[in-house]
């Protein structure tokens, strides 16, 4: 793997921003993580409450009022002591807070690629070039129906969030136990699909031509 390409040439995410959503998944860094979890969850809730434009608005004021209070008051502070430290923002101002071009190109491509991968899946899922897996993506989204009937999409998202921040360093600590039972489950899951297949005239892996 080279310039964060793989074997069959699709880009990807550089390492280093990779270990950094591994490190916050699993509260490597509890302070960091724990901001990042309570601000994205605040938020979630805040949209049940309040439209999008609403929250956006009182989080824009909320930063502006920071913000304005702290410069005016460095700048009192400064008239009184007879200083000249500046703009008290100026290392923030001064700084390029701009996507370079390389940047832009490198997570566009990487974008796309897994775009156009998501097209053939589904080109293949929907055409039936294999009838199991396509039984299998129906079976999905039945049951998605019944999960779109309980909960909203602002609900799955904050139970998705939680779950981004739970799960992993829940499995970190009972891994063996929970391969275990999934190990059980995926047996019997592939016991079950086996079964059926045996039973059923033309479900054996039947591909298109």
């Amino acid at each position: 793997m080279e310039n964060g390409k793989t074997e069959n040439g699709d880009t990807q995410p550089p390492p280093q921003w990779k270990d950094k959503v591994v490190e916050l998944l699993y509260w490597r860094d509890v302070k960091t993580s724990g901001v990042v979890f309570g601000a994205g969850l605040s938020l979630l809730l805040s949209l049940t409450l309040c439209s999008i434009v609403s929250v956006s608005s009182y989080i824009a004021l909320a930063l502006l009022s920071v913000t304005i209070c702290f410069r005016i008051y460095k700048g009192i502070l400064q008239a009184i002591q007879k200083s000249d430290e500046g703009h008290p923002f100026k290392l923030y101002l001064d700084q390029d807070v701009g996507l370079s071009e390389e940047t832009v190109h490198k997570y566009s491509d990487c974008a796309l690629a897994r775009f156009n991968t998501t097209v053939i899946e589904l080109r293949r899922l929907f055409l039936v070039e294999d009838l199991v897996d396509s039984l299998k993506f129906a079976v999905l989204m039945w049951i998605l129906t019944y999960v779109g009937a309980l909960f909203n999409g602002l609900d799955l998202l904050i139970l998705g969030l939680v779950g981004l921040f739970s799960f992993p360093i829940i499995y970190e600590k009972y891994k063996v136990q929970i391969d275990h039972y999934v190990g059980m489950a995926n047996k019997q899951v592939k016991d079950i699909i086996a079964t059926v297949q045996a039973k059923v005239p033309g479900l054996k892996r039947v591909k298109a031509d």
